[in-house]
């Protein structure tokens, strides 16, 4: 398996309460494997997200990513083992404002000494139908671009995991489609993805459908799904 959670389990304090944003989560997600998370907004998923991409200390349990729990490394190993292992997308597109479209393609690159990084995020941007905006900035780019930036990005460094936090939450239904093709596409060529999402539609381009409700996973809402041919 590429991905194990175990027990995961994360609160935060709320004035004079303590909020329990995930509860005990526990699954693995194999190589070729597309799992969606779905859940109403508050339910946990993005917590869980972070959790998983080691950017949010868990308060008790485990993430194991190919065998490693990035959380017994250092700051430093832990940031190199993202850049890596793991591909994030996320709703808001994170893109650097001031940067092109190439050299926010090429922002995973400050991390490593990858030769050829430039003709890697050229072809990755090419693939994403982007050669034309190489030069443009965020603010000149439609919604749907922004999104495949952020795809390419994630996929620079050919990672084993891809991260899709409601990837397809602000777009049209065209670029829904292009979005969750790419991530379809990695699972098939071996990666794995671990999306969470609201949307009904989303979920039917996953394999494995798991529902979210107050931190907890209901397995009495898995649905197997087809592969898409």
């Amino acid at each position: 398996m590429l991905l194990e959670l175990v027990e995961l389990s994360k609160s935060f304090k709320s004035g004079s309460k303590r909020i329990q944003a995930v509860d005990g989560i526990s699954l693995t997600v194999d190589a070729g494997e597309f799992l969606a998370i779905k859940g109403r907004s508050g339910c946990g998923k993005s917590t869980l997200l972070l959790m998983v991409g080691g950017l949010l200390s868990p308060d008790s349990g485990q993430v194991m990513i190919e065998g490693t729990n990035p959380y017994q490394l250092s700051n430093d190993q832990r940031a190199r083992f993202r850049s890596t292992h793991l591909g994030f997308v996320f709703q808001q597109f994170h893109l650097v404002p001031y940067l092109s479209v190439l050299d926010n393609v090429l922002t995973p690159a400050l991390a490593t000494n990858m030769p050829h990084a430039k003709e890697r995020a050229r072809e990755l941007i090419s693939h994403f139908g982007l050669e034309h905006r190489l030069q443009h900035t965020p603010a000149e780019l439609s919604t749907g671009e922004k999104q495949r930036v952020a795809l390419a990005r994630a996929l620079f460094h050919q990672p084993k995991v891809l991260l899709a936090d409601e990837p397809t939450g602000n777009l049209d239904s065209e670029n829904s489609e292009i979005v969750l093709n790419a991530l379809s596409q990695f699972a098939k060529d071996g990666g794995c993805v671990l999306m969470v999402t609201h949307d009904d539609q989303a979920v039917k381009s996953a394999q494995r459908v798991l529902g979210i409700k107050e931190g907890r996973l209901t397995p009495e809402a898995e649905t197997k799904v087809l592969m898409n041919s």
